[in-house]
């Protein structure tokens, strides 16, 4: 398990399908992250897996994160909720392996050792 992200949820006034979402912690380096659709399952940084969250979540057209700061473009009539809980939860379980480890059978103690290649 990881570490919670604090995450501030500010709404444009000018534009109401903005949501801007500040964290305590960068997600990217200096650089930003532009999203137009969810990204390809072959890039697998943590800002990848955060925005192919966000459009699993529905209603969101694009993402761009920059730093600690996740800017979503709503789809029209959307209101963003529950977007705020998906990235507090980016670290909680990301690269969490306990699925893995239920089905990968536990080494056999009864086994003898491999011998040394002294």
């Amino acid at each position: 398990m990881g570490q919670p992200i604090t995450v501030v949820e500010r709404a444009s006034s000018s534009n109401p399908a903005l949501l801007r979402f500040e964290t305590n912690r960068p997600l990217s380096g200096m650089g930003h992250e532009r999203y137009p659709e969810p990204p390809s399952e072959l890039l697998q940084r943590p800002v990848d897996e955060l925005a192919r969250r966000l459009f699993a979540a529905g209603g969101v057209e694009r993402v761009h994160i920059n730093g600690s700061v996740v800017t979503v473009t709503l789809a029209g009539g959307q209101t963003g909720a529950g977007l705020a809980d998906v990235v507090r939860g980016l670290f909680l379980h990301y690269g969490d392996q306990s699925d893995d480890d239920a089905t990968t059978p536990a080494p056999d103690e009864t086994a003898e050792p491999a011998p040394d290649d002294a």
